[in-house]
C-alpha cells in the first residue's frame, strides 16, 4: 500500500476532517468491477485488479480522515456461484494483495480483521490471512475489516444458532436484547457503520451487514468501483456531515438533547 495521495489531496482531505463529524465506521459495497472492464473490452479480472488500486487510495484516505473502522465487502457468499475461473482468480488476487500490502498496513498502524465464513476459503488464503492478522494485531490507527465469504443472512443465522445453544445451556431467553444479539455477531467488537457507501449505482444492500446498518446513513454513487477515488469518498463524507441522524427521534428532540449536553458540559467545566 505505497503512498498514493499527493500533498494537494491530503490538504483537501484535512479540510474535510477539520469540519468534524467524521464517521467512525464506514462500510463500502465495492460494486462495478465487471462493468468497468466490459466497457473497456477487457476481461473481468482487469476490473478486479483496478479495484485493488482503488482500495489502496481509499484506505489511505480513511486513515488520513481519522476513520476508525473501514469494512469492505470483498467477497460475498453469493460470489461462490460465479464461474470457477473468476472465483479462483479472485482468490489469487486476495493472496497477492495480502502479500503485497501487509507490510504497509503494519507500517501505517492499520489492523487487519475479517468477517465471514472463513473456514471455507482455500487454505492458502486462510494462511495468508492468519499471517496478516498476527502481524497487524497490535495496530491502533484504524481497523481494516474485510468481509470475505460473507452474507448478512449467514451471519444472523450463525448468531441464532449460538444463542439457541446458550439458551439450552441456561441463558434466560427473556433476557435476550438487541445488545445480546449484537454481541453474537461477527462485528461484536466494532461499532455499527455510521455510513454505508455503494459504488456502481445499484439501489440495494446485497445481503450486507443487515443487522448493523439499521441506522446507517446510505450514500450511493453511479461511479464504478475502479473509478472511485478519494474525491468520491470525500463527497460521501461531506454528505454525511450535512445530515441529521435522528435514530427515530424528531429534530426538536435532537436539538434539545444536544443543548442539554452542551449545558452539562459547560457546567462541568465551571465546577472544575
Amino acid at each position: 500500500m505505497a503512498k498514493v495521495l499527493t500533498k494537494k489531496k491530503i490538504a483537501k482531505i484535512e479540510s474535510v476532517k477539520e469540519l468534524g463529524n467524521i464517521p467512525k465506521h464506514i462500510a463500502i459495497i465495492m460494486d462495478g468491477n465487471g462493468r468497468w472492464a466490459r466497457k473497456r473490452g477487457l476481461p473481468r479480472v482487469a476490473g478486479h485488479q483496478q479495484g485493488i488500486v482503488t482500495v489502496r487510495e481509499i484506505v489511505e484516505t480513511c486513515t488520513t480522515l481519522g476513520v476508525q473502522y473501514l469494512t469492505l465487502y470483498t467477497f460475498s457468499t453469493e460470489n461462490w456461484k460465479r464461474p470457477k475461473f473468476e472465483v479462483s482468480t479472485l482468490m489469487r488476487l486476495i493472496v497477492k494483495s495480502l502479500r503485497d500490502e501487509t507490510d504497509e498496513l503494519n507500517a501505517n498502524n492499520i489492523r487487519l480483521t475479517t468477517i465471514g465464513n472463513i473456514d471455507i476459503l482455500p487454505q492458502l488464503v486462510k494462511d495468508e490471512l492468519n499471517d496478516a492478522f498476527e502481524r497487524t494485531k497490535n495496530n491502533k490507527r484504524m481497523v481494516l475489516n474485510l468481509a470475505l465469504s460473507y452474507s448478512g443472512r449467514w451471519e444472523i443465522t450463525e448468531a441464532i444458532k449460538k444463542i439457541a445453544h446458550d439458551v439450552k445451556n441456561g441463558l434466560d431467553a427473556d433476557q435476550i436484547t438487541e445488545e445480546t444479539i449484537s454481541s453474537y455477531l461477527t462485528t461484536a467488537n466494532m461499532p455499527d457503520p455510521d455510513l454505508l457507501i455503494r459504488s456502481g449505482g445499484e439501489l440495494r444492500i446485497s445481503n450486507f451487514l443487515l443487522w448493523q446498518i439499521a441506522y446507517s446513513e446510505i450514500f450511493v454513487t453511479e461511479i464504478l468501483w475502479p473509478d472511485f477515488n478519494y474525491n468520491t469518498l470525500l463527497d460521501a463524507v461531506t454528505d454525511y456531515q450535512n445530515r441529521e441522524r435522528r435514530f427515530g427521534l424528531v429534530s426538536e428532540q435532537l436539538h434539545k438533547n444536544l443543548n442539554q449536553e452542551k449545558n452539562e458540559a459547560k457546567l462541568s467545566k465551571q465546577m472544575v
